[in-house]
């Protein structure tokens, strides 16, 4: 069953009416670097990769590929359970 025209507005892209801008591809730190392994010691690397509240920073936000994420979020969570990284802020 076809969906009935509700005559709406016709969709121009955005506010301004101007070229939309295709946003930069981020390339992951470590791929650059080409680092093989991440150490979950190296807590001044693992860090920036936890958000204030002691989240982990999703992919799409840190820029990071699949596999070094994976990486990341081992190494927080097993510098966590050392106590090298904290749970939550205080």
């Amino acid at each position: 069953m076809p969906r009935e025209d509700r005559g709406g507005r016709e969709r121009s892209g955005g506010f301004g009416g101007g070229k939309m801008r295709k946003p930069k591809k981020r390339v992951c730190n470590f791929c650059i670097d080409k680092v093989e392994h991440i150490d979950y010691k190296d807590v001044n690397k693992i860090r920036r990769y936890v958000s204030e509240r002691g989240k982990i920073i999703p992919r799409r936000i840190s820029g990071n590929c699949a596999k070094h994420q994976r990486q990341i979020t081992v190494a927080i969570k097993r510098a966590r359970n050392i106590a090298f990284l904290p749970f939550t802020t205080d």
